[in-house]
Formats: C-alpha cells, sequence, structure tokens
C-alpha cells in the first residue's frame, strides 16, 4: 500500500510539470512581409528579421520577442529599379520609419492564449520608432522535432507610431494622393531548440 501510495505521489508531482525551452529564430527561414495601401494602389515587400527569441512550455507557446531590421526593407512591387530604390529610400526617411534613427523595430509577445488545436490569440507590445503600443493578434503556432513554426498578420496604425506622411487624418485636400492609415505585418516563423529542461509549475 505504501508503495502505490509512493507512485501515485511520484505521477502526481510530474503531471505538474512541463518541459520549456527558448527556441531562436532562423532569421534565413522567416520572413515579415509588409503591404501598405492608398488611393491609387499598394506597395508590398519584405523586412528581414534581425534576431529573436520565443519561449515554448510544454509544446505550447508562452512568450517572445521579435526585432525587426528596419534597413533591410524591400519593395517587391515596383520593377523599375531606380523607383524603387526611391521609395526604399522614402520608406526609410523621417516621413516613415527614420531608419538612421531607429533601425530597429520590436514585437514582443506577452500574454499567450490558446484557443484550439494550433491557434493562438497573442498579445504584446509592438515597438516602432521608440513609440510602444500593445497589439492583439490571432496566430498558428506549431512545435514538433524541436522545430517552432508560427505565422499571423497585425494590422498597424501608422499614426500611433509618428508616421503622418499624407495620412487623412492630419491633412485635407490629398485626393489620390493619400495613404492609408493601416498596414499590415504578415509574420511567417521558423525557430529551432537545442535543449529543453523540466521547470515545475
Amino acid at each position: 500500500m505504501k508503495k502505490l501510495t509512493g507512485i501515485i505521489a511520484m505521477l502526481a508531482v510530474i503531471a505538474t510539470q512541463a518541459f520549456a525551452a527558448d527556441y531562436e529564430i532562423d532569421k534565413s527561414k522567416s520572413t515579415v512581409k509588409w503591404n501598405g495601401k492608398k488611393v491609387t494602389g499598394e506597395h508590398y515587400g519584405t523586412i528581414s528579421l534581425k534576431d529573436g527569441k520565443l519561449e515554448v512550455e510544454g509544446n505550447r507557446l508562452k512568450s517572445g520577442v521579435v526585432h525587426m531590421d528596419m534597413n533591410s526593407i524591400v519593395c517587391e512591387d515596383i520593377t523599375n529599379e531606380s523607383t524603387n530604390q526611391r521609395l526604399v529610400n522614402h520608406l526609410k526617411s523621417d516621413d516613415f520609419f527614420s531608419v538612421e534613427n531607429h533601425p530597429v523595430s520590436k514585437l514582443e509577445i506577452r500574454d499567450v492564449k490558446h484557443n484550439s488545436g494550433n491557434q493562438y490569440t497573442l498579445t504584446g507590445d509592438l515597438t516602432i520608432k521608440n513609440i510602444t503600443h500593445p497589439v492583439t493578434f490571432d496566430a498558428t503556432v506549431d512545435v514538433k522535432d524541436k522545430v517552432l513554426t508560427a505565422s499571423g498578420a497585425l494590422e498597424v496604425d501608422r499614426t500611433q507610431y509618428d508616421i503622418r506622411f499624407r495620412s487623412g487624418r492630419f491633412f485635407s485636400g490629398l485626393g489620390d494622393n493619400l495613404i492609408y492609415d493601416t498596414f499590415t505585418l504578415d509574420f511567417n516563423i521558423v525557430a529551432n531548440t537545442s535543449s529543453e529542461t523540466v521547470m515545475t509549475k
């Protein structure tokens, strides 16, 4: 009887434990796609990741942080090289992301709600130009064989980050020159871990 009681107690301890690990983002396999729209059309492209780390506990995402290299902004829809470079330089200027003074943007995940299966709702902070605002968005996250994959998109109100160029909220009479206030960031993340530790909740 004492032996059985001991086994039950041991199982109870194991049941309260979860494997936890840090997953380092694989920059070569991860992408961030941006899309901005205006009255006359849209522009889109990519931003490379500088680095990032995601914390996983019990095969479920718990928290994380992703740093974006704003110097890496690329436009993919303009084929003319000089026109393309002119737009990219404008995006890096003080009219938009002020890249010289703010070369890194950050997405920090602080709260994770597991909905069902591999579906989550993530809440955290987005920092652009050293200005931080809370964000909430849905994401798909899978953890298997020490590889984490995650995808999700969030809408960003650029005016919250002091990006007012041709915004109808601050300027009138723009007509076809108006640029919409929201743009999207679409994340596709691949991250890897080499070790796990057992943590007691």
